[in-house]
């Protein structure tokens, strides 16, 4: 499985390729990871012909919108760290991650199988997702709004378990109480 070009693509390419991984995305997010490749390529407003040019299997597509999705939160972090008010920040980017979570929703068992079966594709896409918490987290903990014994490894899997929980009809409100509620518990003990 691989997800990056071995060569620059053209700009038409990479804009086809974004679009593949963008429709995806939002394929996977409302039905699954069983979505039709024809769905997602006619949707995309390309030929079946590019999609498997850009991602041979369904697995290079599933990873290659999982690493798009980590990639977006990275970039959000990096935004969200200049923030003045380090804490809103950090808040703001744990709601963007459980909401990031809606197109896992629909890949997650493909996923923890292709990780089951070589996981080093996911070590990197792994090790950005725990900078890109670090990046709104020390802040936060530098400027004294939050707990300074937390770590970007702690609040990633307090996040991802709201998400891995979170499988009822009202997921989007619950998930995002649920965050509310680490916010605070973050910010509880505190010195003021």
């Amino acid at each position: 499985m691989s997800v990056t070009a071995k060569k620059p693509l053209r700009a038409d390419a990479a804009r086809n390729r974004r679009l593949l991984i963008d429709t995806a995305a939002d394929a996977f997010a409302a039905g699954g990871v069983d979505v039709a490749l024809d769905d997602i390529a006619r949707t995309a407003g390309v030929g079946i012909g590019t999609l498997y040019r850009h991602f041979p299997t369904r697995e290079d597509l599933v990873l290659a919108v999982y690493a798009a999705r980590v990639d977006d939160l990275a970039q959000r972090s990096d935004e969200l760290a200049a923030r003045p008010d380090s804490g809103e920040a950090l808040h703001e980017w744990m709601r963007e991650f459980v909401d990031f979570y809606a197109v896992k929703r629909g890949i997650i068992h493909l996923l923890r199988s292709m990780m089951n079966a070589n996981h080093e594709p996911f070590d990197a896409i792994r090790a950005k997702l725990l900078h890109s918490a670090d990046v709104v987290l020390a802040p936060a903990i530098a400027a004294g709004v939050i707990r300074a014994d937390t770590s970007a490894t702690e609040l990633t899997r307090a996040l991802g378990g709201i998400c891995l929980a979170s499988t009822q009809p009202d997921v989007d409100q619950v998930s995002m109480n649920l965050v509310d509620l680490i916010y605070d518990g973050l910010r509880y003990g505190i010195k003021a």
